[in-house]
């Protein structure tokens, strides 16, 4: 079959089941965070902790609910792996080193995932359950949380609130992650993905060598890895490994996961603004993106551009061949568009043009679809960028679903888009910059020379800066530098934007809705989805193509 043929396939496949999801998926989350009914366990949750769920929160205080809850996260989560060796079921693994341990921490509780460590070598299945796990639900419920309070800020007419964060924390967990990845996880274990807590095997390969294979409880934590587009894996290859995605089949059911709900948040979105039409329009610009850059990425892995990959026949390095290049471009796509970070190949053995298309998916802010709340934030940001600039080239006072964009609602969206930039562009630079540290990641943490050596670099703080959690798997990430770097880059690229859409949201809310005249610009219409794919597109463009210059473009027309 044709890589072309085997392309149109998988990716109509994917669509096609997408679209089945899309509307009852959308409209079930818009009634889980607008209904004022609560089961009888969140009732007994709210009470325990002091909480009245009738009762709305402003804008700042719905952040300090995010950052107080996120900081115990990040506390304990530190905790169970710093007293590792003295929990059931450790494997006889020891405490998890001070810097890494808090480097984990950050990146999950972030929704990044960045893995720093072997982890069937590193985290015994207390971790991996208590507390990688746990996180793995809560950081992804707290990214949709965020997105509905957005919503709610738009939806609104002189309101003071933005909804109760405790409430939305605890239905996004209950009521929509636990749920999907409990059907996930027995769909996963049919398909022969491993649950166990057998620890590590002892046994004998076909050729008589002795091998250790190791076990655990896969399945659960593969579901919410993929549908919290979390991407933490449970062994080092990650998706790559059998144990976790066994076939071709589950490749794309897990690649369905991590698409599922930030595609139908879009349908969320429309249905919480009472107009189906701005749901429509936010995805058409998310699956555009996404098509084009799992066409892109597929075509330039199928042309091999290098002398190796000519030998060869095909740019297999890196690639299972239970899945192929089709399947693995489409993966690596897709879980590049989201914050997911799982990998089903190895992004650096990608070709050098392949390997940029990757880091731009990530630079374009994540928002085809984006991660869980992460990726709908993100772009309705992109999308008051679009309307302001639309406004200056008609001379008129934009506006967004009758919402006023003005000085401040253009700052806090600014400050917004330029806070991923900084951080990825300042941490590549002081990782060369500083003799001391461009040593070390020089001489310790690049497996490459030169060109590929930078991209690495790049790559890891675009990675980390977007709560993506992917990597150049040729780069030694466990050196202090790295560790502290990444993690700030972590906690300041998911908390500070973060801070900026609840502005958002708390600004919105508080005005009026302004009627619709034959002057207000349509926001449904292809017109303004294509000025939305160009806003986000011509952004990032220009943000990041001196530093792609120097890295994978350069590196591709060598």
């Amino acid at each position: 079959m044709s890589t072309t043929l085997l392309f149109v396939l998988q990716l109509t496949t994917l669509i096609l089941v997408l679209g089945l999801i899309y509307r009852p998926l959308g409209d079930y989350m818009a009634l889980v965070y607008t209904t004022p009914k609560n089961l009888r366990v969140e009732r007994g949750f709210y009470r325990l902790i002091g909480v009245n769920p009738a009762s709305g929160q402003t804008w700042p205080v719905y952040l300090r609910g995010v950052l107080a809850f996120s900081a115990i996260g990040v506390l304990a989560l530190y905790l169970v792996q710093r007293i590792q060796q003295i929990l059931p079921y450790s494997l006889g693994l020891p405490s998890v080193e001070q810097s890494l341990a808090w480097n984990t921490a950050i990146s999950f509780v972030t929704n990044t995932n960045w893995q720093s460590y072997s982890p069937e070598t590193t985290m015994g299945y207390t971790v991996q359950l208590v507390g990688l796990a746990v996180q793995n639900f809560v950081s992804a419920a707290v990214g949709i949380a965020v997105a509905i309070a957005l919503i709610r800020g738009l939806a609104s007419r002189r309101s003071t609130t933005i909804g109760n964060f405790w409430v939305d924390l605890t239905r996004g967990v209950l009521r929509i992650l636990l749920p999907l990845s409990v059907v996930a996880a027995i769909v996963l274990l049919l398909s022969g993905v491993i649950q166990n807590l057998d620890g590590f095997q002892h046994v004998t390969g076909i050729t008589g060598t002795p091998q250790t294979l190791p076990g655990g409880p896969v399945a659960s934590q593969e579901a919410i890895k993929e549908i919290g587009t979390n991407g933490g894996g449970f062994f080092n290859a990650n998706s790559a490994h059998p144990f976790e995605n066994p076939n071709g089949w589950t490749n794309l059911f897990e690649i369905v996961l991590l698409l599922a709900i930030p595609f139908s948040l879009a349908r969320t979105f429309g249905r919480m603004v009472n107009d189906h039409r701005q749901g429509y329009a936010i995805l058409s610009a998310m699956g555009i993106i996404w098509i084009v850059s799992a066409a892109l990425l597929t075509w330039l892995e199928s042309a091999g551009n290098g002398t190796a990959s000519h030998l060869a026949g095909a740019a297999m390095e890196g690639k299972e061949t239970r899945f192929g290049i089709v399947g693995s471009a489409i993966f690596g796509t897709s879980s590049t568009l989201t914050s997911t970070g799982a990998v089903d190949s190895m992004h650096d053995s990608f070709t050098s043009l392949g390997g940029g298309v990757v880091m731009l998916n990530m630079m374009l802010g994540e928002v085809a679809p984006g991660g869980v709340g992460s990726g709908l934030y993100g772009i309705l940001i992109m999308a008051i960028v679009a309307v302001f600039v639309a406004g200056l080239m008609v001379g008129r006072t934009p506006e967004y679903l009758g919402k006023k964009i003005g000085a401040r609602e253009v700052k806090l969206a600014s400050i917004y888009i330029l806070i991923t930039p900084t951080l990825v562009l300042a941490g590549t630079a002081l990782s060369f910059a500083i003799p001391a540290i461009r040593e070390s990641v020089v001489k310790t943490s690049m497996a490459n020379s030169g060109l590929h050596g930078y991209s690495e670099v790049l790559y890891a703080f675009t990675s980390a800066a977007n709560n993506n959690g992917s990597a150049f798997a040729g780069l030694t990430a466990s050196t202090p530098w790295l560790d502290t770097a990444l993690g700030v880059a972590m906690m300041l690229g998911r908390f500070l934007p973060i801070i900026f859409v609840l502005a958002l949201a708390g600004s919105f809310a508080a005005q009026e809705k302004i009627p619709t005249t034959a002057g207000t610009l349509p926001t449904h219409r292809p017109q303004f989805i294509g000025l939305l794919i160009g806003t986000i597109v011509i952004v990032s463009a220009l943000t990041y193509l001196p530093v792609l210059a120097l890295g994978p473009l350069a590196e591709g027309l060598t």
